[in-house]
């Protein structure tokens, strides 16, 4: 958190590494929330990278009292909200879209296992209405808290709980009917 004040205010003062070191610090994390939310890596990476261009482009106006991850996120959301409006949304993530780590993966066959579980919990998450993917995407892994997510959504702690444990319910319900041995 002081690494990330003393960023913003290298930023302010026109440091395009300080910008840089902070792209490189959140992006997968902002990547990954960006494509739970909107099953699609182009689109995904695209608001990533407006989200950065829109702080490097307004840092004068950047005022953070919080914490700067949760201010990332909370961008990337609307972002992604406003894309969901316009219809750029598509419901399925594709297969080439869905890689893991190869490198981590001793056995091919691990590999084929893992994209599979992947994409069976990708169709999944499109199934959700789109607040309980929200809430779900934002706690696991944009590592929001509730209260935070709460405040995203203009809705109750209490609410937001009830759709993350909804969501998780409904998910669990899917994959059991998707997976049947």
């Amino acid at each position: 958190m002081i690494e990330d004040k003393l960023l913003i205010w290298r930023i302010k003062h026109g440091s395009s590494e300080a910008l840089g070191r902070i792209y490189k610090k959140y992006k997968d994390n902002l990547l990954r929330l960006a494509l739970g939310l909107l099953n699609d890596r182009a689109a995904a990476e695209d608001i990533v990278h407006d989200c950065f261009v829109s702080i490097a482009q307004s840092t004068e106006k950047l005022r953070l009292s919080g914490n700067f991850k949760s201010y990332l996120a909370t961008c990337v959301v609307n972002r992604v909200r406003n894309a969901n409006k316009t219809g750029q949304r598509r419901e399925v993530v594709g297969q080439d879209e869905t890689r893991t780590e190869t490198s981590n993966l001793e056995r091919p066959e691990q590999w084929i296992i893992d994209s599979e579980r992947l994409r069976l919990l990708n169709n999944a998450m499109a199934q959700l209405p789109n607040q309980q993917r929200e809430v779900i995407i934002l706690h696991t892994q944009g590592e929001m808290k509730f209260k935070a997510i709460a405040e995203l959504q203009g809705a109750s702690i209490n609410t937001v709980q009830s759709r993350y444990r909804y969501g998780l319910d409904k998910l669990r319900s899917i994959l059991n009917s998707e997976v049947k041995l």
